[in-house]
């Protein structure tokens, strides 16, 4: 009993910390996008 527990223990923790990895490389991924579409936004605009 104690083996599974300990199995079941290590992989939610693998599975915790992929999905936090996941979750910070998509945020700062998607902040890139923005922000240089925002730019790209702000460009047009001054042209204009």
């Amino acid at each position: 009993m104690d083996e599974q527990i300990r199995i079941i223990l290590i992989i939610i923790i693998s599975v915790s910390i992929f999905g936090l990895l996941v979750f910070v490389f998509v945020k700062n991924y998607m902040k890139r996008k923005i922000e240089f579409y925002l730019s790209q936004k702000n460009k047009g605009d001054k042209l204009e």
